[in-house]
């Protein structure tokens, strides 16, 4: 987050003779696709590879979707500050999720800065090795701030090869992503604040189990290795909402 700066038509009826519609039959059993099934009370039309798409969830768990928040602290060598995110939406398939990142206490005239993020969520889209150049980052910066957490080892020799594909990322104990904050809230037409930035982004470890999320904050000119440690809000169940069709 912010830094201190340094249709169709009828078909015809044919008279079929009880021959004639066996060999149809049997003619229609060799070219017919693969017969498409629907869920009981769904649509007719809706075919079963619809359906299972549309009803895979967004998001992998209870701590990891929509509407939730995290507080916690973000950590130079000089400062602690308070900082409280809150996620909008969690989208698996297209390995991305967005919400708000709020900082407090950065600069004396700005107390509590809110900034809008994005993330990408390591796995079949995106790789441990950031692709873009406007970040500031490099292959080997990734690789070096990846290595301070513990969960990276398994990944960290093919993680080097660039294109890495994790198989059954929502089942994983542990979810990496980059976070990057793009403007400020709201008024997004600001990008600069006296004494802070938020020019560079966060290489984000999610845990599954407990709800935490453990961070590390990059950019070229400000202080390095700039912790984040988050811990999931209870919401007394609440959930996101269900789409029904």
């Amino acid at each position: 987050m912010m830094k201190r700066v340094e249709a169709g038509e009828r078909a015809s009826v044919e008279m079929l003779s009880p021959v004639s519609v066996e060999e149809k039959g049997e003619e229609k059993e060799r070219e017919a696709p693969v017969l498409r099934r629907s869920y009981a009370g769904s649509s007719p039309s809706m075919s079963y590879e619809f359906s299972n798409v549309r009803l895979k969830p967004s998001s992998p768990s209870s701590f990891l979707r929509s509407g939730s928040q995290f507080r916690g602290t973000q950590h130079s060598e000089r400062q602690v500050y308070e900082v409280q995110v809150e996620i909008k939406h969690v989208d698996m398939r297209e390995s991305s999720l967005c919400g708000y990142l709020r900082i407090q206490g950065l600069t004396e005239d700005h107390p509590t800065l809110t900034t809008y993020f994005e993330g990408e969520i390591i796995g079949s889209k995106y790789s441990f090795l950031t692709k873009h150049d406007d970040w500031g980052s490099t292959d080997k910066v990734d690789l070096e701030h990846w290595s301070k957490f513990q969960a990276f080892r398994p990944f960290s020799k093919a993680a080097r090869r660039g294109n890495l594909h994790i198989p059954n990322l929502a089942q994983r104990e542990n979810i990496f992503m980059r976070w990057k904050e793009h403007f400020l809230v709201p008024d997004h037409r600001v990008r600069t604040i006296t004494g802070a930035s938020f020019e560079g982004f966060y290489y984000i470890c999610f845990n599954q189990r407990s709800g935490s999320v453990s961070g590390i904050y990059f950019h070229a000119k400000s202080e390095k290795f700039q912790q984040l440690e988050l811990k999931h809000v209870p919401d007394r169940g609440t959930y996101g909402a269900i789409e029904f069709r």
